[in-house]
């Protein structure tokens, strides 16, 4: 058998339905062999970054292995901005890049490099083939670990000579790791003796509530012991649906916001919430003295990281949270339970108060010009149909969005977890191959765009059908406003080097019709939703510029 017609064989294994790819001289077995694949659909891109991006959203959106071929070391490396991404999303995404063959390689020819070293930092298992015979254990061996819990990318370099020549192939099976870890028992009996006693508790949830499906079991857990439930500063999912009674969103990301909230509590548990990741250091210590800790996460690594755990369990939410709340009904006494519903009442009071006057100012925003994203972010949800998927990267436009645009399911949301720009434009394109029922809204910066705006061309190029809404504040406005908190030469002089996109301005609608998507301009909160209602009623892809509010002082 050829080492190309055994790649795909082990990739339908697998289960692969999807690969994404640019492909090179290096690759060019592979594409050969495409020319008679009917099983596994290939999605060319136009940049690598660009593909990255693809290949996580459909692996995040999907909960399945997505595949991406790159083009040697500079393939590969123009993809390790959103391969940082992946990773910090625990997108199980299997990237494989052409090397040249294997018995020329010691005379460094073109484009060559170390592929496995380099990319080494940022996935979870990386590789290089060296025999065809062994390229049903390095697939089997590369896809089992990228879908072990906690999921994640990882990396097989693929020689040309393996792919082209034949060999005595020995195909193996595939292997699963079982991912319903429970906590370990004697930790489950310590969370509930704490959270059945606690008298002010609260759940912070992260992305591994999501990813194993366990809504359901967490807001359970959260209405019996009264506790508000905030969700971490950088999530690529609804980590809790935004229409629950005890959903307060997320802290004010600072650690003094998050020691004003922690102030008022005696006890946290957090459910695979990131504690905590900072854009700028602070003299204000966030964490209370002497508060203690419950912490349940799928990644070993993230348990007690940053702050110390009285109670530290490695395990999957949705099988261990069941565990913990039979466990916490057993010791609530009466008066403990009392207290628990009182709390669940004066919480559900206080948000329900909280989130109408939050939305109230928003749409008191609506007929401003330019554009108040707060009041775009309120409109687009009150619109949206309830199965409809939003991506997200705003960045300075973002606080408040899961506040007003219900993500109520596990896939109903995702946003840039890593912090690299440019993931959400192409994202968008992966979520919706994964998702092709529901409709996918793109909210994307003008910043970030640009960095992976060639993906536009792949959706045009293969119907995809996702609507992008271009917050555009013609700047880098996250960076305007970080600078200021620094307090310094820039906010003296109001100048802002490096942060203008002017003189030229970006012409996104000319870039979008460039490309082959419809393009509009929208000047008021209005036409931007009519443009989305527009783009949803047809099914089409569309990218609207929306002339945004450009100040970059909080208001």
């Amino acid at each position: 058998m050829s080492g190309k017609r055994a790649f795909l064989d082990l990739l339908k294994q697998e289960g692969v339905r999807v690969m994404f790819g640019n492909p090179g001289t290096t690759e060019l077995p592979l594409m050969d062999a495409f020319a008679v694949e009917n099983d596994i659909r290939y999605i060319l891109g136009l940049q690598e970054a660009a593909l990255m991006a693809m290949a996580d959203g459909y692996a995040q959106a999907s909960g399945e292995l997505a595949v991406l071929n790159l083009h040697v070391a500079p393939g590969l490396g123009n993809a390790m901005g959103m391969l940082y991404d992946a990773m910090k999303a625990n997108a199980p995404v299997l990237v494989t890049a052409g090397q040249q063959d294997s018995d020329y390689l010691v005379t460094e020819p073109v484009l060559t490099a170390d592929l496995a070293t380099l990319a080494r930092p940022f996935v979870k298992w990386s590789a290089e083939v060296h025999r065809a015979a062994d390229l049903p254990r390095y697939v089997h061996r590369a896809v089992k670990t990228a879908l072990a819990p906690p999921t994640g990318p990882v990396f097989l370099s693929l020689p040309g000579d393996i792919l082209k020549n034949d060999a005595d192939i020995d195909m193996l099976e595939p292997t699963r790791v079982a991912p319903r870890l429970r906590g370990d028992a004697d930790a489950v009996a310590a969370a509930a003796e704490l959270l059945a006693k606690a008298e002010r508790p609260v759940i912070i949830a992260g992305d591994a509530v999501a990813q194993s499906r366990a809504h359901k079991e967490l807001a359970a857990l959260a209405e019996a012991i009264g506790a508000p439930v905030y969700v971490e500063f950088i999530p690529s999912t609804a980590s809790f649906p935004a229409s629950h009674p005890l959903y307060r969103g997320m802290m004010t990301r600072t650690q003094a916001g998050v020691r004003e909230v922690l102030d008022k509590h005696d006890l946290v548990f957090s459910v695979g919430g990131d504690l905590f990741t900072w854009s700028l250091p602070s003299t204000v210590e966030p964490w209370p003295a002497g508060l203690p800790l419950i912490h349940l996460d799928t990644d070993p690594w993230q348990i007690g990281k940053n702050y110390p755990a009285k109670v530290a369990m490695l395990g999957d939410p949705k099988a261990t949270l069941p565990n913990i709340a039979a466990e916490i009904g057993k010791r609530m006494a009466p008066s403990a339970k009392t207290a628990a519903a009182a709390r669940l009442k004066s919480a559900t009071e206080a948000i329900k108060k909280d989130r109408d006057a939050f939305r109230a100012k928003a749409r008191a925003m609506a007929g401003k010009t330019p554009v108040q994203p707060l009041a775009l972010l309120e409109a687009i949800g009150a619109m949206l149909p309830k199965d409809a998927v939003v991506i997200e990267e705003i960045l300075s436009s973002a606080p408040g969005i899961r506040s007003m645009i219900d993500s109520n399911d596990e896939q109903s949301y995702f946003g840039l977890r890593g912090g690299g720009i440019g993931w959400g434009l192409p994202a968008a394109i992966g979520v919706k191959i994964a998702l092709p029922d529901r409709p996918v809204v793109a909210l994307i910066g003008d910043g970030s765009a640009m960095y992976t705006v060639q993906g536009l061309w792949t959706a045009a190029h293969y119907r995809i059908p996702v609507i992008w809404v271009i917050f555009n504040n013609v700047s880098y406005r996250i960076l305007k406003q970080r600078l200021v908190m620094l307090r310094g030469l820039a906010e003296q002089a109001d100048k802002f080097v490096g942060m203008e996109l002017t003189d030229p301005a970006i012409d996104f609608v000319g870039l979008a019709r460039s490309l082959g998507i419809e393009g509009e301009r929208a000047k008021t909160v209005k036409e931007a939703t009519d443009l989305i209602g527009k783009a949803l009623k047809h099914g089409t892809a569309m990218l609207i510029d929306v002339d945004m509010e450009r100040g970059y002082k909080p208001m």
